[in-house]
């Protein structure tokens, strides 16, 4: 940093803010830190009272707060995000397209751990649409050095292989197959209100739904309905009733029965503690397996559940392993709040 004339002072870099107080009228900067002094800016530095500046000087191995802002940008940066200009050492992005965010929390933490730098994101695993902001990247200092940045990105990239910490799966196309059971429903005694919550939440993904099958609680016929479903082009078929450990609740039997590896049967979050989640992977060469999901009572009535945090992912073709299920425990706790503000609440998101 060096103090130079105002009207020497085009092309260098201002090292501080400089503020204009015009009584009853604004107090604010006219130009910010990190801004490159023009002709026509020297003039308004002078009616500012700025004669002297403190400016930027070139420093071998030091890298300007937006050079350094760009190579933390490159770090986060995935396919189908848009990125604002460098400003103030500040870079944010932004989704080109609706998908599931996903995040290397490790990577993350790593960047975040090396000071005068950070990362700042939305929560991963959840959906976003077009044009939301997804992660603020910022330099602290006005200059920074230059290996302290690359130590920065070499720890990112050995953790994430060289990917960006960051990345969006654009949602697809699904053919959804539901089939729904309960000798209440199959025979006319009760209506069945739970495909319709299913259809809702359907609609807030491209999903096409290809067949709708209702049956009593036969596991053999709920089994043979799941695979006929699948025969038909389904990606994903969604079971409902049946799922608690009554004697006569057979439907995970019957996901089992297909030939569907199972992922879990149980979640830690409530509601939601008896979904089952299971791939049929047979004949599936090049294709996404078929999601195989038994859903409990607890969706058709509460406001959000486990399905609301697992649809996501699979309408993003991401896999959901049982450790990725577990670690759901933590803030998988609905509160049940008078009003729903989900996604922006803590459901769903643990550390």
């Amino acid at each position: 940093m060096k103090l130079i004339k105002t009207e020497d002072a085009v092309g260098t870099v201002l090292c501080h803010d400089i503020t204009q107080i015009i009584k009853g009228v604004t107090k604010d900067a006219v130009f910010r830190k990190g801004h490159v002094v023009t002709e026509e800016d020297v003039p308004v530095l002078l009616s500012v009272g700025k004669e002297w500046l403190y400016v930027w000087e070139k420093e071998e191995g030091m890298l300007h707060e937006n050079d350094a802002a760009e190579i933390l940008c490159a770090m986060c940066r995935g396919e189908h995000m848009e990125r604002s200009e460098a400003k103030e050492g500040k870079i944010e992005l932004t989704a080109a397209c609706d998908g599931l965010l996903k995040v290397n929390n490790e990577a993350l933490k790593a960047v975040n751990g090396f000071g005068q730098m950070m990362i700042a994101t939305r929560h991963g695993n959840f959906g976003v649409k077009a044009g939301d902001k997804l992660a603020g990247t910022r330099i602290i200092p006005l200059v920074i050095e230059e290996e302290k940045m690359e130590g920065a990105r070499k720890a990112a990239m050995d953790i994430t292989g060289g990917r960006p910490i960051l990345s969006l799966l654009p949602f697809v196309h699904k053919k959804v197959g539901i089939v729904t059971t309960g000798n209440e429903v199959y025979t006319g005694r009760i209506k069945d209100t739970f495909t319709p919550v299913i259809l809702e939440k359907l609609s807030e993904f491209d999903a096409e739904v290809i067949g709708h099958i209702t049956l009593n609680d036969d596991d053999k016929r709920v089994t043979a309905a799941i695979l006929e479903l699948i025969e038909k082009g389904a990606d994903v078929v969604v079971c409902t009733g049946g799922m608690s450990v009554d004697p006569d609740d057979r439907t995970p039997l019957a996901i089992k029965n297909t030939g569907s590896r199972i992922v879990s049967y149980g979640a830690p979050v409530l509601p939601g503690a008896m979904f089952l989640l299971s791939y049929y992977e047979k004949g599936r060469e090049g294709k996404a397996p078929v999601a195989v999901m038994g859903l409990p009572g607890c969706v058709m009535y509460a406001k959000r559940t486990i399905f609301d945090l697992v649809l996501p992912r699979v309408m993003a073709d991401d896999p959901v392993t049982a450790e990725d299920l577990a670690a759901l425990g933590q803030g998988g706790l609905c509160l049940s709040c008078p009003v729903c503000t989900f996604p922006n609440c803590g459901f769903g998101k643990g550390m």
